[in-house]
């Protein structure tokens, strides 16, 4: 209940007698009148005026356990999101970490889930105000089914599931289709030496599937749960791990990225693919020199001679190739042709954005295969 004075002077019209030191000062008819009215206000008022000071609550046994919720507004007003977009506090404009961490407490609240409950990186990023309440909502329903939530016990699988919930379809797409779509360009470009040299096609086939897993992970956009890095740690060891995995995927609210880093994500995954490249062709090639000499060994008669594959040559033009183009080719897919155009455009039609995204990656398999072939022939290994 809330108590409220009303002060409303009244003056007679008279004139005000003349001052008399003897006289008692109340005693006069003609002095002014003092009405005080008493008024008493239901307790819904007192509620609206506490709510102009409380713009967003919610209890703290729902969501936040252990927490000093005094201590938590000290530092969202003194530090903000890390400095960034200046200001902060309840009473200033809120920033973009701010808001990112009301909207993932609130989706919290509403599915009756504490904080504690989360991966620790996850609940970390949303203490840091980097992630928004969509990235919450989508852990929460990929967390429905039984093989989402195993996989998204690994990190590197939760920041690109969280990031794309067509992630896997993707994987299994990209491995799929990379068989047949492989057999057929080194059909296709060797024509009637298909059979003579197909040592040489089952190498190709074993290195890209090996290699096409890790095409559709390195360069796939992610949600980053990474935690920062030491204080110890090195300029460029800084620079490389705040560039995005993608050089071409839309980033987060309250999260952009410079020029350079979305350059330097390019270099990164470059490095990788090099690296996945020489061992998977180290892999194929030594098992193809292994069927050949056991062809030799079986079939002396055979009228054609096919030589070892060279193993060293092999490997590393084969890393520099995915570094290039596979590298290229796979950022501008899943960061620009799937992120930022068909996502947008069917990410309420899921079956038939899974239909358009097979058809992309097959021909983008086909045209790597080719180009392969191509390469591989320019610079002599084939």
């Amino acid at each position: 209940m809330a108590i409220a004075f009303c002060f409303n002077p009244s003056l007679s019209l008279l004139p005000l007698p003349k001052f008399q030191p003897h006289r008692p000062f109340a005693s006069s008819s003609s002095s002014p009148v003092i009405n005080l009215g008493l008024t008493v206000s239901p307790a819904p008022a007192l509620r609206h005026h506490r709510n102009l000071f409380t713009p967003f609550s919610i209890p703290n046994d729902a969501v936040l356990s252990g927490g000093d919720d005094g201590d938590d507004g000290k530092k969202n007003k003194n530090n903000g999101n890390n400095g960034n977009n200046g200001g902060g506090g309840w009473g200033g404009a809120e920033n973009a970490g701010d808001k990112n961490r009301e909207e993932a407490i609130m989706v919290l609240a509403e599915a009756g889930r504490l904080l504690e409950s989360l991966p620790k990186d996850l609940r970390a990023a949303i203490e840091a105000g980097k992630v928004p309440g969509s990235v919450v909502e989508r852990f929460l329903e990929l967390e429905k089914s039984g093989l989402f939530r195993w996989l998204m016990q690994f990190g590197g699988f939760r920041e690109r599931l969280l990031a794309d919930d067509l992630f896997l379809a993707k994987v299994g797409i990209e491995c799929g289709v990379g068989i047949f779509t492989k057999t057929a360009a080194e059909y296709e470009r060797r024509r009637e030496n298909f059979f003579n040299e197909l040592e040489i096609v089952f190498a190709d086939v074993v290195m890209a599937i090996c290699a096409d897993f890790m095409l559709v992970y390195l360069p796939a956009p992610t949600v980053s749960l990474r935690p920062p890095l030491a204080i110890s740690a090195g300029a460029i060891a800084k620079f490389f791990h705040n560039c995005p995995d993608n050089a071409f995927q839309v980033a987060l609210a309250g999260t952009s990225y410079s020029f350079l880093q979305r350059l330097g994500a390019v270099l990164r995954n470059g490095t990788k693919l090099f690296a996945v490249g020489t061992a998977s062709s180290l892999v194929g090639t030594a098992v193809t020199n292994a069927l050949i000499n056991a062809r030799k060994a079986v079939d002396k008669s055979s009228p054609v001679e096919v030589e070892n594959v060279p193993i060293l040559s092999t490997s590393a033009a084969y890393g520099v190739y995915m570094a290039i183009s596979s590298n290229l080719r796979y950022q501008v897919l899943a960061g620009v042709i799937e992120q930022r155009i068909l996502e947008p455009l069917l990410h309420k039609h899921k079956l038939m954005l899974s239909a358009i995204c097979f058809a992309v990656r097959t021909g983008n398999t086909y045209l790597g295969s080719l180009l392969w072939v191509d390469y591989a022939r320019w610079i002599g290994i084939q």
